[in-house]
């Protein structure tokens, strides 16, 4: 995951000097289909704000506005250029056929709270307005349930960033404090599942 890495320290300039407004349109372009960080910046300008270098509040508004407009974006696109487009220009942006097919199955079993769920699944989040553009999903129902999915999502993720960021001094110190029984726990889960592993492959 070394790209993503190097993705988010590339962003990390314009989350610094632009704030909310740099948090919006990366959400804003990654909702359409874009491979951008979302989460990532999410939990990484929540942490800015938790040590008091950006507001919080502005953060949330600029991030689920951007959420909001991008998936209305795709949308549209979906629902103006049809199926037939998305499978046309898609695969620029990982979205092939078979794809495409398994985002559908979703919608036609969840139908609209796939919407307000979808901000939560990496392939979901990308291709949520375009596929209800491609099925015809009412505009207003859509519109509903996929500005609270937006909010549940950036409420999630910025508070997490935010209370890493606030209590990052005492976290560092506690995981100082309780390294070696981390170690051994990891250790021990690592062990049993490659006891799993060595069973399976032998039955």
């Amino acid at each position: 995951m070394t790209w993503l890495a190097d993705l988010v320290a590339a962003l990390e300039p314009l989350i610094r000097s632009y704030g909310a407004g740099a948090v919006s349109v990366i959400i804003l372009l990654e909702s359409f289909g874009m491979p951008l960080p979302g989460e990532s910046m999410l939990l990484f300008a929540a942490a800015l704000a938790g040590r008091g270098e950006l507001s919080l509040p502005t953060l949330m508004l600029g991030a689920w506005i951007g959420a909001v407009l991008g998936d209305n974006i795709g949308y549209l696109i979906g629902r103006r250029g049809g199926r037939a487009l998305v499978l046309r220009f898609g695969g620029r942006v990982g979205l092939d056929a078979a794809r495409l097919a398994r985002v559908e199955a979703v919608f036609a079993r969840w139908g609209p709270l796939t919407v307000a769920g979808a901000r939560f699944f990496a392939v979901l989040r990308q291709l949520n307005g375009i596929v209800a553009g491609t099925l015809a999903m009412e505009w207003r129902r859509f519109l509903v349930f996929n500005a609270i999915g937006a909010a549940l999502w950036v409420g999630l993720w910025m508070t997490l960033g935010w209370l890493v960021g606030e209590h990052a001094a005492a976290l560092l110190a506690a995981a100082r404090r309780f390294r070696p029984a981390l170690v051994v726990v990891v250790a021990l889960v690592a062990a049993a599942a490659g006891a799993v592993w060595w069973r399976r492959r032998a039955g």
